[in-house]
């Protein structure tokens, strides 16, 4: 079983390969779900609470994560510091998540692949999970054009961006580069071909 790394940037359409990747039979190896976990966990919540009060949370006692995001995706030189403190507190968790799901895959042998999506994959060292990482390249315009879809201003784009590691850091680390500037089915004719030159199969060839 393999584990596939997906990088890119804000918007570049990573959720687009991980689907089609998932289609051809891979499984989702989800971190945002994993960090969804991770923030209802009680010791996570109370440290939380410590730091931001009780603004920060929704009446029925979960995190409120646009709440959260509002602070840590701020401005510097307070925004950073605070997404750091997020970040210590949670990517430990999610990272003993993500293995755990791996080992428990690789166990029952049923799944050719896992599928991880995290944008913060270089910055937290998830890469080395990864046996291997692709990069789904699209130009910033095209980029910023979905993130508004999203109901995203220029502003929270430019700031999740810079959160993250550079594109071409991302791209260096890559062991295959998608182009997703042009049609979904152009994207998807790229990926096929990766999928079949990783030696993985579909599920129409698969016994």
């Amino acid at each position: 079983m393999l584990v596939i790394g997906i990088l890119g940037g804000v918007a570049s359409g990573k959720s687009l390969v991980s689907q089609q990747l998932v289609a051809l039979g891979g499984r989702l190896l989800d971190a945002d779900r994993a960090g969804h976990e991770v923030l209802r966990q009680s010791d996570v919540k109370q440290s939380i609470r410590n730091r931001w009060g009780d603004t920060v949370f929704h009446p029925e006692g979960e995190v409120h994560r646009a709440a959260v995001a509002a602070i840590v995706f701020g401005p510097p030189p307070e925004g950073p510091h605070e997404l750091h403190f997020l970040e210590q507190l949670t990517h430990p968790r999610i990272r003993e998540k993500l293995t755990t799901t791996i080992t428990a895959e690789r166990a029952a042998g049923t799944t050719p692949a896992l599928v991880l999506d995290a944008p913060v994959m270089l910055k937290t060292g998830w890469d080395a999970i990864c046996d291997s990482i692709l990069f789904v390249e699209a130009n910033r315009e095209n980029r910023l054009q979905r993130a508004l879809t999203r109901g995203w201003s220029e502003a929270d784009f430019d700031a999740r961006e810079a959160a993250q590691t550079a594109l071409e850091l991302k791209q260096k680390r890559a062991d295959w580069i998608i182009d997703n500037n042009g049609t979904v089915e152009q994207t998807k004719l790229q990926i096929e071909r990766i999928w079949k030159s990783l030696g993985l199969r579909t599920p129409e060839t698969r016994s």
